[in-house]
């Protein structure tokens, strides 16, 4: 694995190189920007409109949800991670390591702990591990998730499959919650103008990204739910960071813990992660 400090649109990053594969992590968010696998072809959705200069969360990639998701609480939307420098600790055996810690001295969150984000890579597998660590002295309970944007040239064509059976909230339907009948996850008409955004509970099998032949398999650990979100035609239109009919080119699968939030005593760790990979 070959590590390198460059940057991209201004922000300083991290670019691993292994197997011929690559990957590109802004310190910003400890944010993965991009995932080149050795056949050359990105396999995230990263917007061409996405904000660099820290006014607005970068729209792509692979963000990092902490210690709230959504506006499922008092802090801003998604948390304070993905909006905070990280710093790059070096290379362990198999991945690039990048931490972020909190004192415990914001009003909104007197919480210490301490994140680390691990990037492993090989040809065709990117490897996410997110740990985090309660080094304060009062228990500490928060949500997290990998916000992952993975890149389709057409959400129509696109089915999710490994999620029949599963009950799921339906965030875009007002929280009512519902079961998953069919085989897979498909973006009908519907869909495809007012969006889908779902919270999956007690996810176990491994999930599948279908986009005619290609395939994409996704496994996870730790994590015990799975987003899934797409703007559709209607919000789409009313992101300011996406271009017209960006929202077509991607859809978030997501490696989450929401439903059940983490509880943490003192001097406590949990680790989640996220496979991606043939």
């Amino acid at each position: 694995m070959q590590i390198e400090s460059v940057s991209f649109r201004g922000t300083p990053c991290i670019r691993i190189n292994s197997q011929g594969a690559t990957a590109l992590v802004a310190l910003r968010g400890g944010q993965l920007l991009s995932w080149v696998p050795a056949d050359g072809r990105e396999r995230l959705f990263l917007s061409e409109r996405a904000v660099f200069d820290g006014s607005a969360p970068i729209r792509g990639g692979i963000p990092v949800v902490f210690p709230q998701f959504g506006e499922r609480g008092a802090l801003r939307k998604h948390g304070f991670a993905r909006d905070r420098v990280w710093t790059f600790d070096g290379q362990s055996a198999e991945a690039a390591v990048f931490s972020l810690v909190g004192h415990g001295t914001d009003a909104d969150w007197p919480y210490p702990f301490r994140l680390h984000l691990h990037v492993g890579l090989s040809a065709d597998r990117l490897v996410l591990g997110l740990e985090a660590e309660n080094t304060g002295a009062m228990p500490l309970a928060f949500a997290a998730a990998l916000h992952t944007y993975l890149r389709v040239e057409d959400i129509a064509r696109v089915a999710i499959e490994g999620l029949q059976g599963c009950d799921f909230e339906d965030s875009a339907a007002g929280g009512t919650l519902h079961r998953q009948h069919d085989y897979d996850v498909a973006f009908a008409d519907d869909a495809l103008d007012a969006g889908i955004d779902r919270i999956y509970g007690d996810v176990v099998a491994p999930l599948v990204l279908v986009e005619g032949e290609r395939r994409l398999a996704l496994e996870q650990d730790g994590f015990g739910d799975v987003v899934v979100w797409n703007p559709g035609a209607h919000l789409g239109a009313q992101i300011r960071d996406l271009a017209p009919d960006d929202w077509r080119r991607f859809v978030c699968v997501e490696a989450a813990q929401v439903l059940q939030p983490v509880v943490l005593t003192p001097g406590g760790a949990w680790r989640g992660s996220q496979v991606l990979g043939p």
